[in-house]
């Protein structure tokens, strides 16, 4: 099976980020993506960024366009929830976001009418009706096929930091998991889900697409659910291992990071330097890792199997990669990814609040609805 990789401009950035619906009052999600998509379908067909639907009805994603920074697409991502909001403020919902929703349970949910959908929840059953989780991927470009499988497997090596900074599902249908990113582990239930396989050239990847076609394990491309995955329609890496972040700085912060490492191995390509790799029972590690215990976990870093706590092993990343933030343009953005290693991810805050509330899980809802509206509360906030 051939594929085309298409042309795209190098180390540009797209954002595309999954966000719940809810209740302004109990908290809990609501199933009206429907009628919100249908309220703005009038908006200007050339506005850069996209609203659509998702598996559930009770999610919407707001998409960027092609950003020659990580300011732009952000800035298309803050234009569309502006927009959304024009909708729901008026019909009385709220938005928040996170791996998943702290109490809602599975049953209760809708999925989307459409045919693909179907076919997702015909198949996977109990386990698609479980997919009640919500993350962000960031696309970066990459202007040569040929390095798209050797970038995706250095990067998978940061694939832990970045589940780590974004890990924000500590609770799961009104339980607390003990998991810092329960989506994680559930995401990777469904067939084509889970850490990419080892592949190292881009006939590895017509040859695997091939075999998943004949035998009916997909009908393209567009399935393959890896945590970072090449999208051949948009010439891009697409890094998707993250839990749906909380608010739009730490968006920001974390597009920043993927851009970085991807323009940095880029560079070391050009250079004629092998990428480093680690063999696939670290990554299966580090991912269980960073999953239980986010921002606290050892890491396994290079394929001599020497640990760092995840924060020592981010912190030396920021300093040495600054640089090329600066010449991206995203410096501001890239430092931010401090911000989180200091003030804790959303995971944590979540946590903090619901020992705050004697465990009362719509204080853990309203703290992320304000969150989304306003950015991240301190610890002395009150909630």
């Amino acid at each position: 099976m051939k594929l085309e990789f298409a042309s795209s401009a190098r180390s540009t950035v797209g954002l595309e980020w999954e966000i719940m619906l809810a209740d302004p009052t109990s908290g809990d999600l609501v199933g009206r993506a429907p009628e919100l998509l249908a309220a703005l379908e009038t908006e200007s067909a050339d506005e850069r960024h996209t609203v659509t639907g998702e598996l559930l009805t009770n999610t919407i994603e707001v998409t960027s366009g092609i950003g020659d920074s990580v300011a732009h697409a952000v800035d298309d991502i803050a234009n569309a929830i502006t927009s959304v909001r024009s909708a729901t403020d008026p019909a009385g919902i709220e938005l928040l976001s996170a791996g998943s929703h702290p109490f809602a349970q599975w049953f209760d949910q809708q999925v989307s009418d459409k045919s693909r959908y179907h076919t997702l929840i015909e198949r996977t059953q109990w386990w698609g009706r479980n997919m009640m989780i919500w993350g962000i991927h960031v696309h970066i470009g990459v202007e040569d096929h040929r390095k798209v499988f050797p970038l995706i497997n250095a990067l998978a090596g940061y694939l832990p930091h970045l589940q780590a900074l974004a890990a924000s599902s500590p609770f799961w249908a009104g339980e607390r998991t003990g998991y810092a990113s329960n989506r994680a582990l559930v995401f990777q239930q469904l067939p084509t889900a889970g850490l990419p396989w080892p592949l190292h050239d881009w006939s590895q990847y017509e040859s695997y697409l091939e075999d998943m076609v004949r035998t009916g394990v997909m009908e393209d491309a567009t399935e393959v659910r890896w945590d970072i995955r090449p999208a051949p329609r948009w010439g891009t890496i697409e890094v998707r291992a993250c839990d749906g972040l909380s608010t739009l700085p730490e968006l920001a912060s974390v597009a920043a990071l993927v851009q970085v490492l991807v323009e940095h191995f880029s560079r070391q390509l050009d250079e004629g330097r092998a990428l480093p790799e680690l063999p696939a029972w670290f990554h299966r590690e580090n991912k269980w890792r960073a999953a239980r215990y986010g921002l606290d976990a050892r890491v396994i870093v290079d394929a001599a199997g020497t640990q760092r706590p995840v924060r020592e092993h981010l912190t030396e990343t920021l300093e040495s990669l600054a640089p090329v933030a600066v010449e991206l343009g995203c410096g501001r953005e890239f430092g931010g990814v401090g911000t989180i290693l200091e003030g804790g991810a959303s995971y944590a805050r979540q946590l903090a609040v619901a020992d705050a509330a004697g465990g009362d899980l719509t204080a853990v809802v309203q703290h992320l609805i304000r969150e989304f509206r306003s950015g991240p509360e301190s610890s002395t906030d009150e909630d």
